[in-house]
């Protein structure tokens, strides 16, 4: 639906020379770009409870941030205001196929789909970002500047959910149109304010940091009552100081903690687990009554039938040593290697037909792994609906 071009550069060009080191305007990267909504359908997005919005309003330089969902948009004035709502691609499925031209970053780095409406010189500020982002500009134009990152620049908080970041140098100043896309990288300070009234998509990718990987990590370990093994010292010798904790004694304890990691096993469960957990609620009605193993086998059979999976679903894989370990949605599933094409249907697109199904092995295993999705609403047959 979405053709990207990224200037004159290929997508390895892009990765080699952009991703993760300097920011890029894309002047017209989606040609004649239509809008996959409206603004009225984004304020109704935001009325509903299981979707994360807010409104950020900035009158006279007093910035104020409104969390919704909202009864009503009182608060989007004719000026000075902007309305956020998280996670779009999770409850409109033609906005999600907006995720899709950026797909040649890996499944498990995107996180989800962002769409900001915005009133003249509506904007949330100067502000850093610790994570890449590709903002699209959809209806209207709105004037960006975007410097380079710069660690001695300070951030304060305008308000508790509104931090910014001082004055900074601008490599890009420019005015978007609809189908610019501008690329940032994580770190540097940019800010947009919107010329007229203004749609824009941001493309975002998660980058977890450490003390968010050990903390998971670590409620991993004691939900699966792992890492029980205590620490050891059988060849004890007296020593002069009573109160010497020595470097020897650090090291075992070190070690104690880093055999969990190095626990292939262990760490491949929860690397699954996490990377593939979505971080906002889904649009997911589950089947009922639910299907069999056996309806659903029939169903693969059938030639020409379309399978789609609903927006937001985190589909991931990871080869081991003799098998597949396929993550969806936070739930860990172990499959037969020999069942990797089938898999990788499930987990590179976002739809298949039965017919490249039945060009690719597919176990028992496999077919009961796919019913339990299509019972929990994570992938449904569109030629049914």
């Amino acid at each position: 639906m979405y053709q990207l071009k990224i200037n004159d550069l290929s997508e390895q060009e892009f990765l080699t020379h952009f991703w993760q080191k300097k920011p890029l305007l894309i002047k017209q990267g989606f040609s004649h770009f239509e809008d996959p909504l409206d603004a009225n359908e984004l304020a109704g997005l935001a009325m509903e409870d299981s979707i994360e919005s807010r409104i950020v309003t900035n009158h006279n330089n007093d910035w104020q941030t409104h969390q919704g969902p909202f009864e009503d948009f009182d608060l989007l004035t004719e000026e000075n205001s902007t309305l956020l709502v998280q996670a779009v691609d999770h409850w409109h499925p033609e906005a999600a196929q907006l995720l899709e031209p950026f797909r040649f970053i890996p499944n498990w780095r995107i996180d989800d789909l962002m769409i900001s409406f915005s009133t003249p010189n509506g904007g949330v500020g100067p502000h850093l970002d610790q994570y890449d982002v590709f903002i699209i500009q959809g209806e209207g134009k709105r004037h960006w500047r975007v410097g380079l990152t710069d660690p001695t620049l300070k951030q304060f908080a305008q308000n508790k959910k509104l931090l910014q970041v001082e004055a900074f140098a601008a490599v890009i100043d420019c005015i978007l149109e609809p189908g610019d896309i501008l690329y940032i990288p994580p770190g540097c300070p940019h800010e947009g304010y919107a010329v007229e009234n203004a749609l824009n998509y941001s493309v975002g990718f998660r980058a977890p940091n450490q003390q968010d990987l050990l903390s998971s990590f670590a409620d991993h370990v004691i939900d699966t009552e792992s890492g029980q093994k205590r620490y050891t010292d059988h060849n004890l010798v007296k020593r002069a100081s009573k109160g010497e904790l020595t470097n020897n004694e650090a090291g075992k304890v070190k070690h104690l903690i880093a055999s969990m990691l190095e626990d292939d096993g262990l760490f491949k469960q929860w690397l699954g687990k996490t990377l593939s957990q979505p971080k906002h609620e889904m649009d997911l009605a589950p089947v009922e009554p639910a299907f069999t193993q056996e309806q659903i086998a029939n169903e693969l059979a059938e030639p020409d039938t379309i399978f789609e999976r609903v927006g937001g679903t985190r589909a991931i894989y990871q080869q081991c040593e003799n098998e597949l370990l396929v993550s969806i949605n936070g739930d860990n599933f172990t499959l037969p290697i020999g069942d990797i094409a089938a898999v990788k249907l499930l987990t590179d697109e976002t739809e298949f037909n039965t017919n490249e199904l039945a060009n690719a092995q597919n176990s028992l295993v496999f077919v009961q792994m796919f019913t339990i999705l299509v019972n929990e609403g994570i992938w449904f047959n569109a030629n049914q609906e």
